[in-house]
């Protein structure tokens, strides 16, 4: 009797576990879009002269997370690659920055000297992810399918292609700029797949501004994202597949001509056919509905301050590498030294050269403190924190959050410096042209976040989200385990 009843709970078990396989859901393809350089209000300042294919299609057909922040500092783009695709922060992932401090020396968030480029031979190609610290959407597809799902990343940028693939990518290619190719390294393969080499010869060639500072870019990095598709046969089969896709000209344009040129228009315009015309081919390829799509941002910019100033509104700027030596020949005055002591202000982190300091015989303490009480001289400063212990600082309790989310004891620097709303760096004193971004503001950290396709119905909300509820609410809609340092919530978008 009781070997019957076990058969039977065991015969119950063993089918609820294959109703549960076999109903188990998944789109064919996961698409993670991100728009370099996209403020939250280009989907409103150029709406009307978009198209109904691309922005509008995924307001529209989709579901709109209107008030998703980034929650740390610094905005930048690896940091903000990093983050939509680990769900986590600087503090956990690791990427402080698009450089940081690894082993005491400033490095590039990619670099690997373990590893040599693939389709090239010059040091451009010398990166991987090794240096992010946390799983990406991407890891955990493969997990959850036993690493049979193929993850591919593709952008200009080196950063944008490689972080959001993750790990365990089937690969990564970005531009070389000194031949308008793309590559990849030995990180991920040995020699470029035929369809990249196919690739290459038909659109390779163009020198650096052409790639990089014009619609063209748009264009290229469009049609790689679809070769990627053909090539690797991406949503082809029952497992499902990602493909990561960043657009790099948007950030390339607004550095050097700011947020309100004909140029930056010009860019996003043409932006929005080649979302049209991408989704129109994942619509033909893999099946419309059959596709989950996402798209956001890695920061935002701010307005030009020559700009706000011509229409009364107050706005200033600071030159880090001027501030650095100004904070230097203080502090090398007020002991009595000859050396340096501060490496650079990269990120408005102060670094201190901590070797310089120890072989001085100096106190770290009593360094930080000089350098704190001069910077608190700068009325363009708003607050001035000793990164060791921001939480005990007397600030805003959104700004301090952002800046222990941005905090990684091992490769920020020393001091955090916050500015007044009116002020960010800027590269020289010549204002006239151009932004950038990597500040709390709400035009760095306001970004779009919107959801298309597969299983998402058309909706919208204004409740808070963050930039780390992005893998949350991916993993949560694909049924696979958010990545392992995932802070974020997943939204109820149905």
């Amino acid at each position: 009797m009781k070997k019957a009843v076990l058969m039977a709970v065991v015969l119950t078990c063993l089918g609820c576990a294959k109703s549960v396989a076999e109903g188990l859901d998944r789109p064919k393809l996961v698409v993670g879009i991100v728009v370099d350089q996209m403020r939250w209000d280009y989907l409103y300042r150029y709406y009307d002269l978009y198209g109904e294919g691309g922005f509008k299609r995924m307001m529209n057909e989709g579901y709109n997370c209107e008030n998703t922040m980034i929650n740390y500092v610094p905005t930048v783009t690896a940091v903000g690659h990093t983050s939509i695709f680990t769900g986590s922060v600087p503090a956990i992932h690791g990427i402080a920055g698009n450089d940081f401090m690894i082993d005491g020396k400033m490095a590039y968030c990619c670099s690997d000297p373990t590893v040599k480029g693939v389709g090239t031979d010059s040091e451009a190609g010398m990166m991987s992810p090794r240096n992010m610290l946390t799983t990406t959407i991407g890891d955990e597809l493969k997990i959850a399918t036993d690493f049979k799902a193929k993850v591919v990343g593709v952008s200009i940028k080196d950063r944008a292609a490689i972080l959001p693939a993750g790990h365990s990518a089937d690969g990564a290619y970005w531009i070389d700029n000194a031949t308008g190719r793309f590559i990849t390294s030995t990180y991920y393969m040995e020699k470029l797949p035929e369809w990249v080499v196919a690739f290459n010869n038909k659109y390779g060639g163009k020198d650096e501004r052409q790639v990089s500072y014009s619609t063209y870019g748009n264009l290229i990095t469009e049609e790689m994202a679809k070769a990627a598709v053909e090539g690797e046969a991406l949503g082809a089969d029952e497992v499902t597949d990602m493909l990561t896709v960043s657009f790099s000209c948007t950030d390339k344009v607004g550095h050097e001509v700011a947020t309100h040129s004909p140029e930056i228009r010009e860019i996003f315009v043409d932006l929005d056919k080649r979302l049209a015309d991408l989704f129109t081919y994942l619509d033909q390829k893999v099946g419309k509905g059959q596709y989950l799509a996402f798209l956001s941002a890695d920061h935002g910019a701010a307005n030009n301050i020559l700009m706000l100033r011509e229409h009364g509104i107050p706005a200033d700027g600071f030159v880090a590498s001027k501030k650095a030596k100004q904070l230097d020949d203080y502090l090398k005055g007020k002991f009595g030294v000859e050396q340096s002591l501060v490496n650079c202000i990269s990120n408005y982190k102060v670094f201190l050269d901590h070797g310089a300091i120890k072989a001085l015989s100096l106190d770290l303490d009593d360094v930080k403190e000089e350098a704190i009480e001069w910077l608190k001289g700068d009325k363009q400063y708003a607050y001035v924190v000793d990164l060791e212990h921001a939480s005990e600082a007397s600030i805003p309790s959104l700004i301090k959050e952002r800046i222990i989310n941005g905090y990684h004891r091992l490769r920020s620097g020393d001091i955090q410096m916050i500015l007044n709303p009116a002020n960010y760096e800027v590269s020289s004193e010549v204002i006239d042209k151009g932004t950038t971004h990597g500040v709390w503001n709400p035009y760095d950290s306001h970004i779009p976040f919107l959801l298309m396709g597969w299983h998402v119905q058309p909706g919208r909300t204004d409740a808070p989200t963050t930039i780390n509820d992005i893998a949350a609410t991916v993993c949560s809609l694909i049924h696979v385990q958010m990545p392992n340092g995932c802070i974020g919530n997943a939204v109820t978008i149905n």
